[in-house]
């Protein structure tokens, strides 16, 4: 018993060491012939050390975990939320995913889809988008830019945040004979209801009052192949992945997500397809399931296979997100059916071969339809009453065409700093 009171004590006494300057103590072996009375003095005494060791202990830890908590955070931004502070973009677009530019002001019926390759250049995408906003199109139409990684991401948000500026700067402007900002004039109580993008707005009021006039826009934001397509879906079926094959494995999971926000979806590229007025009359009285192709200039395929233009695809919201999965399964077979020569498959093709098989179609439930006409390419914006047009292979100057014909308005001079 001695000798267990003996082997405590030392334990006790080896915690005290640690916080306390060692007093004197009794040793092992004199405890033996001490009285019974001086044992137990000793033993409360160290108990009560060791008590108070202990609440030392505790407290210096608590300290020190405070201490740590409380430091700044020195370690780096993941890639995705370092180019949302690069850009001042406090915003998800959605789910915490993608980068909001303009926030709308309303719930819009109809969804622009425009992807941006690596060949864009900056020029040809600020002219697309400054073409677009002048289309009006954006008065009910939401738009939404997929670039190929978050580089290009970086690269273009720039431009995105001048013509949006310029754009605005626009919507308020007056006597301006090149720009019709009526179309952004609503009036009444048809903005009930806030925009799907971004977070919601606690100071936003949403009821306007009878017969009062207020602007009506859609939001414009961006994805990043990244962001919808993490895993790179076709990357096991082919060597290579191309984004004009994998930006079609981007739209199931954006179009699921927003499947019954929107009742019309347009698929465009921001390189080779400039939209001068709002093409969605085109579809506005059809099915949801119905989706309208164009026949590809100058190509020659076999008889029954159809060339349809990858560059423009408009439909209902329904059909365009069944297109879609369509098209993933179609890329999928194509590949494994040319498993020698699998980075020969095209988008071109695929959508060539989908049109071709009406019954693969309507097994998907899609009523595709391949229009027996072109869209047309244009040197000039002079003479052309087309809602869309192509830039073509001879337009190399195309840009300084629009940017010449814009800045030829004092309004628009005094809006756009390249003129």
């Amino acid at each position: 018993m001695t000798k267990t009171t003996c082997d405590d004590r030392n334990s006790n006494m080896n915690l005290l060491l640690v916080l306390f300057p060692q007093t004197s103590s009794p040793s092992c072996s004199s405890s033996s012939s001490s009285s019974p009375l001086s044992s137990s003095k000793s033993l409360i005494i160290s108990k009560a050390q060791s008590t108070i060791s202990i609440c030392a202990l505790l407290l210096f830890t608590t300290l020190l975990l405070f201490t740590l908590s409380t430091l700044p955070n020195t370690s780096p931004p993941s890639p995705s939320r370092r180019r949302f502070l690069l850009h001042n973009h406090h915003h998800f677009a959605l789910q915490k995913m993608g980068t909001l530019y303009l926030r709308g002001t309303r719930p819009m019926s109809d969804l622009l889809i425009s992807h941006v390759s690596d060949e864009t250049t900056h020029d040809d995408f600020r002219f697309f988008l400054r073409l677009l906003h002048r289309s009006t199109i954006i008065s009910s139409t939401d738009v939404v830019f997929i670039f190929s990684s978050p580089s290009s991401t970086s690269s273009f948000s720039t431009i995105i945040q001048q013509e949006n500026h310029s754009f605005t700067k626009l919507l308020h402007s007056s006597n301006n004979t090149f720009f019709n900002n009526s179309r952004f004039l609503h009036k009444g109580n048809n903005h009930i209801g806030e925009p799907l993008w971004g977070n919601k707005l606690k100071t936003q009021n949403n009821n306007v009052t009878a017969g009062a006039t207020s602007l009506s826009y859609g939001s414009v934001l961006s994805f990043d192949t990244t962001e919808l397509d993490p895993e790179n879906s076709l990357s096991g079926f082919l060597d290579r992945v191309p984004f004009t094959l994998r930006r079609w494995a981007c739209y199931p999971m954006l179009l699921g997500r927003v499947r019954r926000n929107f009742k019309h979806v347009m698929l465009v590229d921001a390189k080779s397809v400039l939209i001068l007025r709002d093409p969605f009359s085109r579809v506005k009285n059809r099915s949801p399931e119905s989706v309208l192709l164009f026949n590809k200039h100058g190509k020659k395929t076999q008889p029954s296979q159809r060339a349809v233009l990858p560059a423009l695809i408009i439909g209902g919201a329904r059909g365009v997100r069944r297109l879609s999965n369509a098209v993933m399964v179609e890329i999928v077979r194509a590949a494994t059916q040319h498993r020698k020569k699998k980075n020969s498959v095209s988008e071109s093709g695929v959508l060539s071969q989908l049109a071709s098989n009406e019954f693969l179609l309507r097994s998907k439930n899609v009523q595709l339809i391949v229009l027996n006409e072109f869209i047309p390419e244009a040197s000039s914006l002079s003479g052309h009453s087309y809602a869309i047009i192509q830039r073509g292979n001879g337009n190399h100057d195309f840009n300084s065409v629009i940017k010449k014909q814009i800045c030829s308005s004092v309004v628009d001079s005094s809006v756009y700093k390249d003129c």
